[in-house]
């Protein structure tokens, strides 16, 4: 019986194996990629958690002043302190000599990543028109 003997295992001594190796060396190749994967998705979502904690805190720094100036004209100071859900506002105002003003407002957000921020708003008042001379962000 020609057709049994062409099937004969003692031809495939050699090759006893291979399969077995090659599948174990692509699965450890393929769990490796994947990993990599996961660690740089991971760093990419800290990255923009720590991102979107700075644009909110420069937002509710710039409310914070804003709130302060709500009545420039005719108070000589103001303080205000305000909580929300992105995290904490406050805001200070007060006039100088020379019908200028000085407007400080910090934010500090809440979550996973807490960071804060600073604007300062120097200007002055003529007449009825408020005048921003300048401003400094500090993260």
């Amino acid at each position: 019986m020609r057709s049994i003997r062409s099937c004969s295992r003692a031809r495939t001594n050699s090759e006893r194996g291979f399969a077995l190796i090659a599948a174990i060396v692509l699965a450890v190749l393929y769990v490796g990629l994947i990993e990599l994967l996961l660690l740089d998705s991971a760093r990419e979502l800290t990255e923009a958690r720590r991102f979107r904690a700075k644009v909110v805190a420069a937002t509710l720094a710039e409310n914070g002043a804003e709130l302060a100036a709500a009545r420039l004209i005719d108070r000589p100071s103001a303080n205000v302190n305000a909580e929300d859900a992105q995290g904490t506002i406050s805001g200070t105002m007060r006039k100088l000599a020379n019908e200028k003003f000085e407007i400080t407002g910090t934010g500090s957000t809440t979550g996973v990543v807490q960071t804060s921020a600073r604007v300062q708003l120097f200007g002055r008042i003529e007449g009825t028109q408020v005048k921003i001379e300048y401003a400094v962000h500090q993260p």
